[in-house]
């Protein structure tokens, strides 16, 4: 599978849908709600049970794909919240290191472009011990996948409890120490950016931000955003999503990102609260929010 190619588009709008009955059904709820792109689990999420996909199911997967108006190459998946790429226990570590690296696995697959997980928890080790983990298995899954084009995307947190990824520089330390410029990148989540207390409101708050990210990562490592808004203020260290506009980040990010041509053609995947009617509205909103190409 090629690496994706950015091409001159807005933010391409998707959402977060069910596998259940099949992976194919993805589609098919995507489609349902107004998806331009999705993102999935490729398994049960809350379970250690792996999942092997068999040709027939990769096969249904793909003819699903190809009779739809999703983009293909920007279709992500989430990984298992079991998984601890830091964690201190050697059992735990060890069964995270194997889903990590059969998550890989199901998204080459499927023939998915991305991977997007939430970089660990080092469960009071330390912030420095626990990137120097997380980066060693990084590396780790990456040489153990070397036919693998997936792209792993290191997912912004909100920094509750000992979660590691709520600091630009946290992501700064590990893309620089993997060096796996072709097999890691950045997914910024919206809600999680501002509750760990970087200011996206107002054009002020949104340029500030977005150049420190700059300076820090590069925005071209930038591949895909989780679109929701906060219930919770700046710098709560909370994660609770929200709907597009009613939680306290507001419309204004939104109406940026869908316009900034530094995104153009990135995946932006809704992560909401509300179930179909609410990621139906946000999509027809978050579409409404560009303005014309001219």
């Amino acid at each position: 599978m090629p690496c994706p190619q950015r091409r001159e588009h807005k933010v391409i709008v998707g959402a977060h849908v069910s596998i259940a009955g099949g992976v194919e059904n993805a589609v098919e709820n995507a489609q349902f709600i107004g998806c331009e792109t999705f993102q999935i689990f490729t398994k049960n999420q809350n379970q250690w049970k792996e999942k092997h996909y068999n040709a027939s199911e990769i096969k249904k997967f793909k003819s699903a794909l190809s009779s739809s108006n999703q983009d293909p190459n920007h279709l992500a998946a989430h990984d298992s919240y079991l998984i601890n790429l830091c964690a201190t226990d050697l059992e735990k570590l060890k069964k995270s290191r194997t889903a990590f690296l059969n998550e890989i696995n199901r998204c080459t697959d499927l023939n998915l472009a991305y991977l997007i997980f939430h970089p660990g928890s080092h469960m009071e080790k330390g912030e420095e011990w626990g990137l120097r983990l997380i980066s060693e298995n990084l590396l780790w899954a990456i040489e153990a996948s070397p036919e693998s084009n997936v792209l792993l995307l290191l997912e912004t947190t909100a920094g509750q409890g000992t979660n590691l990824g709520y600091k630009i520089g946290h992501l700064k330390t590990i893309i620089n120490t993997v060096n796996k410029p072709e097999r890691l990148g950045i997914c910024i989540d919206t809600c999680h950016l501002f509750a760990a207390g970087y200011e996206l409101r107002g054009e002020k708050g949104y340029q500030n931000t977005f150049q420190l990210i700059t300076q820090e990562i590069g925005l071209e490592n930038i591949y895909a955003f989780h679109l929701n808004d906060s219930k919770k203020d700046l710098g709560t260290r909370v994660d609770r999503h929200e709907v597009i506009g009613e939680g306290y980040i507001g419309e204004d990010l939104f109406r940026n990102l869908m316009n900034d041509d530094r995104f153009k053609n990135l995946p932006g995947f809704l992560e909401i609260p509300g179930g179909e009617e609410s990621f139906k509205n946000c999509l027809v909103r978050l579409k409404g929010f560009r303005r014309s190409s001219g």
